[in-house]
């Protein structure tokens, strides 16, 4: 089946509305959620028994044309079984949406897909496992329709949903700059393509992934007289911005969500620990868990949905200014992964300030941000020497990780590392504008694409 392809002078967009469902609503949508999870556990149980029968087989000398027949796992495959088999297996198919069903097979599908390419080498980055089976009580509340009756109402305080009928919503789909989607649907300019439900532990939320005509920025937008700047990404600061000529443009600092609920998470934590959950560790076996569990466990989640709401709250409010404000922003590709896969109790607080400043998260916002807003987004490489060059004669000094100021081996004057990075950053941008012709000193002829960035020829060596 071909992929979809955006039309020209179009752009992917996608729109996210808090919704204020009714207990019948909440129930229907809940329903659903569980529908998806049935089908996704049941197709795949179906297949990973065909697996364990074949290799059964052949451990008794079966020959392989005599083999149980291989189970189609393409998202058609999947559906054309379930579709055979639903009657009989989930006779209450019918109180659902197939779009329930089709969510929970399309996220089974997309897993062995991922599964069986790490395992034949093709697909890039960290080995994929077998997909597992959803828990009731672990898995995430989600559901996606892409047929059917899905729009933004006429009055702006309701959308449609399949089966699920018409849902209040708790803002308007207007008013708001960033919510314009009911205003581009009916001037022509906006197409939904699908809707997504969520719960996040503390409300429901209606994600609509559309696409949008003739998006850019405003010719009276306001612009920096800096066009080119780079930023450096990091845990205390999380964004430091410079240009080429010294200049400190922007300093946001980390805001640390995680850090500040840390004290309410050990308190409900340790509430939840002496109260009866769904394991008895005494006979090893599931129970079922007290209210007071239940509640605490929700308490739990609702603090965490904060942080998360913080944290994505200040990354798209400083990501936003950058696409408007600059013309060209350079940022590294920093392997976040493997930044925090190791050190266990050693660097325990250090991964965690990782995960709570979301660093690999600030390139993706960038890249489709800086292509609403028709500016350019440049990705140094993952070995350009950002913070060990000086910016002010090239020389490489050797920096730790506690050593937040830049003392040059050459005697230059010490300088804020972070600063110190953005600057070089912000010259490779500049050498990409001259079209490769370096003349700062931090750049070379490698960094005149988009995505380049040897810099001053960085070596991958410790």
């Amino acid at each position: 089946m071909a992929r979809f392809q955006v039309p020209e002078g179009w752009t992917a967009q996608a729109y996210r509305f808090a919704l204020d469902p009714t207990p019948s609503q909440v129930r229907a949508i809940r329903s659903h959620c569980g529908g998806a999870r049935f089908a996704h556990n049941y197709m795949l149980g179906l297949i990973k028994a065909v697996i364990d029968q074949r290799a059964a087989e052949r451990s008794y000398g079966v020959p392989d044309n005599e083999l149980t027949p291989v189970l189609g796992w393409s998202l058609a495959a999947l559906r054309k079984t379930w579709n055979t088999r639903k009657g009989t297996v989930a006779p209450w198919w019918t109180d659902n949406s197939k779009e329930a069903y089709n969510s929970g097979l399309d996220g089974l599908a997309r897993g062995l897909d991922a599964w069986f390419a790490s395992r034949k080498g093709v697909r890039a980055g960290a080995k994929v496992g077998f997909p597992r089976f959803k828990p009731k009580h672990r898995a995430v509340h989600s559901v996606r329709f892409t047929t059917g009756a899905i729009r933004v109402n006429l009055d702006r305080h309701h959308v449609t949903l399949p089966v699920l009928g018409t849902i209040h919503t708790h803002e308007s789909t207007r008013k708001l700059a960033r919510r314009k989607l009911a205003r581009r649907i009916e001037a022509g300019t906006a197409r939904i393509l699908s809707a997504t439900v969520k719960y996040d532990g503390q409300r429901w939320y209606c994600a609509f992934a559309v696409i949008v005509e003739g998006k850019h920025r405003g010719d009276r937008a306001r612009r920096s007289p800096h066009p080119v700047v780079g930023v450096d990404v990091g845990v205390k600061d999380l964004l430091v911005v410079a240009a080429a000529d010294g200049t400190e443009i922007e300093r946001v600092p980390a805001p640390k969500p995680l850090t500040a609920a840390q004290a309410r998470l050990r308190v409900l934590q340790r509430k939840a620990a002496r109260q009866q959950g769904r394991w008895d560790t005494a006979t090893e076996s599931r129970q079922d868990p007290s209210k007071r569990w239940l509640r605490t466990q929700a308490r739990i989640a609702k603090t965490h949905a904060r942080v998360a709401n913080i944290r994505r709250h200040e990354l798209h409010t400083a990501t936003t200014r950058l696409a408007h404000n600059h013309d060209v922003i350079v940022v590294e590709d920093l392997n976040v992964t493997g930044m925090s896969r190791r050190g266990g109790a050693y660097k325990r607080g250090l991964n965690r300030a990782i995960g709570d400043a979301a660093l690999g998260r600030i390139r993706i916002l960038l890249g489709y941000k800086t292509t609403w807003n028709q500016t350019r987004l440049v990705t140094a490489d993952r070995w350009f020497p950002s913070t060990q060059t000086c910016s002010r004669c090239q020389a490489k000094t050797k920096l730790a990780l506690r050593d937040r100021v830049y003392h040059c081996r050459n005697g230059c004057p010490p300088i804020d590392r972070d600063i110190n990075a953005a600057i070089n950053l912000a010259r490779l941008g500049e050498t990409t504008e001259r079209g490769g012709v370096s003349g700062t000193g931090t750049g070379s002829s490698p960094a005149a694409s988009v995505s380049a960035g040897d810099g001053c020829g960085a070596i991958r060596k410790t």
